[in-house]
């Protein structure tokens, strides 16, 4: 499986989409649960990391 490597403050793309319409995520918190934020409607959520890792689709490069 690859190996996808992600940071605090990175867009990532998940592989379901959010029931807004999005599917482009911001890295907000990492841990034992990573928190999330959706970038069209703002809403938070809280996964466990391993489901994150199983539903992270692609990492965006992040523009500073």
């Amino acid at each position: 499986m690859e190996n996808k490597e992600y940071k605090l403050n990175d867009k990532v793309v998940m592989k379901k989409e959010h029931p807004c319409g999005a599917n482009e995520w911001e890295i907000v918190r990492l841990g034992v649960d990573i928190k999330i934020k959706c970038l069209k409607c703002g809403r938070c959520i809280m996964i466990p990391r391993i489901e994150f890792n199983k539903k992270l689709k692609k990492v965006l490069t992040n523009e500073e």
